[in-house]
């Protein structure tokens, strides 16, 4: 008996020393907010609450996660990355220079954790609110010298055989100076994949095909349809518009309906479009458009705990965000007078002065901007502040004016700079246009979420992920 004693014992604590069988995730979720730094999130979080009343913060989903981090988002050939080179980092774990997708500095192909984790027999979805061959979903599955070459980017978009895109359209899906040369569209058609236009079809027809690519509804979409790409921004939406929370939700449907463990890039690629206008109200709407996406994936996670992960991040930061601009004061609730992106007032002041010529009057466009932002209305306008407006508006008129330029819009100056004077109101502070080198936020929740707390470089992000799925130790 006393043996039998002594063996039980050395069986306890043999199992005691050794490792746990680590769990494995069966369905990872890795969401990038394009742009999005600790203040995007901080702006949304603080305007909702003064909307309820209180000073402090409205918690978001994403922010509830139990897990958080920081990477640091620089390139291969600079201290501040482009989109590119930071979906390269996020995608492959190698860092390259900006404007390469998916090649080393040495112009050396790239594998992603979509294609590796394909390769073992994973589903696949890449998500965004632009177009589905822009950087940051292209860097999960193109490699190309150039992230502007639109158009080798959406042909291999269709040789990936991954499951499920979903976005806007193609930037670029054909050439004008070869157009015997097929287009993206008949590509992916070639290989398989079937496009749905808007949620409403997806829902009809889109489950139980093999490959699918969700985009959003055009009134007479062809294709060698050429636009912008992109889904509309969050506060400019029609009824009828697709929204990223609906493409999640799709894809979701789509992949688990596969009876395989899946993995998804889904990203909230419009908060850096809005930051690179400075756009104070659309990046906050952008945000939370972006945090519904995350909420469907948590729910997901609500009903798989112990086989889910999801893992948030952004690419980097754009705009310098900076909440405060003179003395101690926040005024964030000033920003719910705007109704419309800065780029849809710009271009609906575009139409005006095409429409009316030289009888456009001052008091039409203050009308616009008290309609779309406040001003004149529930936003006071100094007489000095007025006074700006006016001179912009006389260059305007004499077509002297020089139209505010960023990497996605050219903006009417009258509008950008009447979108600006509310910022400036509600005290928010911009110190560029383009991107920074500020670190960037992680959440996690999940199967293996604690692997991603502390400070660390974007491309462990991919290393730990893999890890995760792959490690059985």
């Amino acid at each position: 008996m006393t043996k039998v004693r002594h063996i039980l014992l050395a069986v306890i604590c043999l199992m005691a020393v050794m490792p746990l069988a680590a769990k494995q995730p069966k369905y990872i979720f890795f969401m990038i907010g394009d742009g999005m730094g600790m203040t995007h999130i901080a702006a949304t979080e603080m305007y909702y609450a003064e909307l309820d009343g209180f000073i402090g913060r409205k918690p978001l989903c994403v922010t509830q996660f139990p897990y958080t981090g920081y990477a640091t988002t620089f390139s291969a050939s600079n201290g501040i990355t482009c989109s590119s080179a930071a979906g390269t980092a996020l995608a492959t774990g190698n860092k390259t220079n900006n404007g390469v997708l998916g090649l080393n500095p040495d112009g050396k192909e790239l594998r992603t954790i979509a294609e590796n984790l394909h390769d073992r027999g994973w589903s696949v979805g890449l998500m965004t609110s632009v177009s589905i061959d822009h950087a940051t979903p292209a860097a999960f599955y193109a490699n190309v010298s150039s992230r502007n070459d639109y158009y080798a980017v959406g042909r291999q978009l269709a040789e990936t055989k991954f499951e499920f895109f979903g976005g806007g359209t193609f930037y670029q899906p054909y050439l004008k100076d070869k157009p015997t040369e097929p287009n993206v569209y008949a590509r992916c058609r070639e290989n398989g994949y079937r496009f749905f236009h808007g949620y409403d079809e997806f829902k009809d027809k889109g489950m139980g095909c093999e490959k699918a690519i969700l985009i959003q509804k055009h009134e007479g979409l062809t294709d060698d349809y050429l636009g912008e790409g992109r889904i509309p921004y969050a506060i400019d939406r029609q009824e009828g518009d697709l929204t990223l929370e609906q493409i999640t939700t799709a894809a979701i449907k789509f992949l688990y309906d596969k009876n395989r463990p899946f993995f998804m890039m889904i990203e909230g690629g419009q908060i850096d479009w809005a930051s690179h206008s400075n756009d104070a109200a659309t990046i906050i709407q952008e945000t939370l458009d972006f945090d519904m996406a995350i909420r469907q994936a948590y729910l997901f996670y609500l009903e798989h705990p112990d086989e889910t992960l999801i893992i948030v991040t952004a690419d980097h930061e754009t705009g310098g965000f900076a909440l405060g601009n003179y003395k101690y004061v926040l005024n964030l609730q000033l920003l719910q007078n705007q109704k419309a992106s800065v780029w849809a007032i710009s271009e609906h002041l575009k139409q005006m002065q095409k429409e009316y010529g030289k009888k456009l009057r001052y008091e039409q466009v203050k009308e616009l901007f008290s309609a779309t932002l406040g001003l004149y209305n529930t936003v006071e306008v100094t007489k000095e502040e007025d006074a700006e407006l006016q001179r912009l508006f006389k260059q305007m008129m004499q077509n002297k004016a020089t139209d505010s330029k960023n990497l996605y819009a050219s903006l009417n100056a009258l509008s950008d700079k009447a979108m600006r004077l509310l910022n400036k109101k509600a005290n928010i502070g911009w110190t560029t246009g383009s991107h920074s080198g500020t670190p960037v936020p992680v959440f996690a929740i999940g199967v293996g979420a604690e692997q991603f707390v502390g400070m660390y470089d974007n491309t462990d992000i991919p290393k730990k992920i893999m890890k995760i799925a792959y490690d059985k130790k």
